[in-house]
């Protein structure tokens, strides 16, 4: 098998939306989430600065097409431009888009559903703006991209199923580049409703709202997040290359329930060994755990580790303490946090969980994300 490379990788989310910036983020060992007022909620969320916010609203006065797209399209739209410039991509080239989401036009959506239920009407647009597929159709036209273009939504591990479809068509032939990744603009009164539902959403009030991976908290504490990410994927070595996928992984529980993962997270053992393959387990140096903050998703996931790693683990570590949970796009903004570590040969570990043994160099790293109805992928990433 040819080698799959990772040539650009550009994100746009509360760390911002440069590499150098986004790593000296990463670098403070402090939180992005704060309160917010979302509706007639106030809660702790991770949202765009105020430099991000001031881009979003450009785009959209751009291009008069662009003012009645979801923040979601936007998002992706200027995570996408900024990946094609720094892979070298141009109009001459053919590349496939695989960009998901696990909810699409939230705000649009929830707006439109409230003039219907106003008005007993609702707008022209309504339909075509908060279709699945209006995020990679639109990064196309805005890219003017000729090549295949696909989008779907597999909850919280679509931005690395896309990921996993860009990996099935380069290794078949049917392209040698694809733009993948997720977006997410889940910010909104009804998606924190859903989440106080389910009852896993923070109230913590501390300098880290979001305990994500502290395997001793005793209640839920998951915040969400927003924002986008993608990479460019190419066959073949690169001098350019950021790093390269070296395995892929995925599975799916048999459900106990319509919510998370069994409590063995079985799936996330399956997709671990099966992106590991023959790999030597000692050469995998870190995880990017997906690791939500809430009690058994958290625990289950650490489980899972530990049975395919045994008392040697890696290094293990997550951002959503510090950025929250993009859903869709989570993910990605994952593979972003390996690929930089890979990059400044520096492990970012969660500053309030229980020290690890250090490894003197990053080699690979695995990124794992997992959904509802237990959707694992773990995907392996090393050095050029």
């Amino acid at each position: 098998m040819k080698p799959i490379a990772i040539t650009a990788l550009a994100s746009f989310s509360s760390l911002g939306s440069q590499p150098e910036s986004i790593w000296e983020e990463y670098l403070k060992p402090t939180s992005l989430i704060a309160e917010r007022q979302i509706g007639s909620y106030r809660v702790p969320v991770a949202s765009l600065p105020t430099s991000l916010q001031q881009m979003v609203v450009d785009l959209k006065a751009s291009d008069n097409k662009y003012k009645s797209l979801d923040s979601s399209v936007l998002y992706a739209m200027l995570a996408s431009r900024s990946a094609i410039r720094q892979a070298g991509w141009t109009e001459d080239d053919i590349f496939g888009i695989n960009i998901g989401s696990s909810r699409g036009a939230t705000e649009l959506f929830e707006n439109y559903h409230e003039e219907f239920v106003t008005t007993g009407k609702t707008s022209t647009l309504a339909s075509p703006t908060t279709t699945m597929g209006n995020i990679s159709s639109w990064v196309a036209h805005d890219l003017k991209a000729t090549g295949p273009e696909i989008s779907h939504s597999i909850t919280c591990s679509t931005a690395l199923h896309a990921l996993l479809n860009g990996v099935a068509w380069l290794r078949a032939g049917m392209a040698d580049k694809f733009l993948i990744g997720g977006s997410e603009a889940p910010l909104t009164p009804f998606t924190i409703a859903q989440m106080q539902a389910l009852k896993i959403y923070s109230n913590d009030q501390s300098a880290f709202p979001c305990k994500a991976f502290d395997l001793d908290k005793e209640k839920n504490t998951m915040v969400l997040g927003e924002g986008a990410g993608v990479i460019c994927l190419e066959m073949g070595r690169y001098d350019k290359a950021l790093a390269y996928v070296e395995g892929i992984g995925y599975a799916t529980d048999i459900l106990e329930h319509g919510i998370s993962i069994s409590t063995e997270a079985d799936c996330f053992k399956k997709s671990m060994k099966m992106a590991i393959g023959e790999i030597p387990l000692t050469e995998i140096d870190a995880i990017v755990m997906h690791a939500p903050g809430t009690i058994k998703g958290d625990l289950s996931e650490y489980k899972a580790i530990q049975n395919v790693f045994g008392d040697n683990l890696p290094m293990l570590t997550t951002n959503k303490w510090k950025i929250g949970h993009t859903f869709g796009s989570s993910g990605i903004l994952s593979l972003e946090m390996a690929v930089l570590m890979l990059q400044r040969q520096q492990f970012i570990a969660v500053p309030f969980a229980k020290s690890q043994a250090q490894r003197k160099t990053i080699r690979r790293v695995l990124v794992n994300a997992v959904g509802f109805g237990g959707n694992a992928v773990s995907v392996l990433v090393g050095l050029p």
